[in-house]
């Protein structure tokens, strides 16, 4: 894995920014701990409230908590972001995935549940086609019981994704010890 020449600190909620420590100080409520992700993204007061207004918006997503982690497990994948696959793996036991689709999932292979691998072929359309989705693709998402709502959904936590796939890719930044045991390297190069 490339990382950056410029180290990134992992700001906690004494060395940030004035304007990220709020947001520092609600992620150590929410999660117990300050994600490290979090404290690379608060040296940007605008970036880490980017993140976390859009992560805050998807409890009003047409997708459900399993389907989300999906995604992020996906693009994240798809991405090579080491940090974002062992997160969101811990995040999806929470929502209580499955374990057999999140194994799939982390292996970067078909889905033992159908709906769900329509829903994680549909994101790597949208990953590849950089949005230009082909339309038979779009048809059986379609079919498969998801609406434009869920196609919007997708759209956002692919760039909800990118904007922490890409900070931690630059950054480098160490998964966190809550979700010790669920590291990840991916299966093939990246970069």
């Amino acid at each position: 894995m490339r990382r950056s020449a410029m180290s990134y600190a992992i700001h906690d909620k004494q060395s940030a920014p004035e304007a990220s420590r709020e947001v520092l100080e609600q992620a150590e409520q929410a999660y117990g701990f300050v994600p490290n992700l979090f404290g690379v993204l608060a040296e940007s007061p605008a970036a880490l409230r980017a993140y976390t207004a859009v992560t805050d918006i998807l409890q009003h997503a047409g997708l459900n908590p399993v389907e989300q982690q999906v995604v992020m497990l996906t693009v994240s994948a798809d991405n090579g972001c080491t940090y974002c696959v062992g997160a969101h793996s811990g995040l999806a036991q929470m929502v209580k995935m499955d374990p057999a689709v999140l194994e799939a999932l982390r292996e970067q292979r078909e889905l033992p549940d159908a709906k769900l691998e329509v829903l994680r072929r549909f994101t790597l359309a949208v990953l590849s086609h950089r949005g230009w989705v082909p339309e038979a693709e779009l048809q059986t998402f379609h079919e498969a019981g998801y609406g434009q709502r869920e196609v919007l959904d997708v759209i956002t936590i692919v760039a909800l994704k990118t904007l922490s796939n890409y900070t931690n890719h630059i950054a480098g930044t160490p998964l966190d010890q809550a979700f010790a045991g669920l590291e990840w390297e991916p299966a093939r190069a990246t970069g």
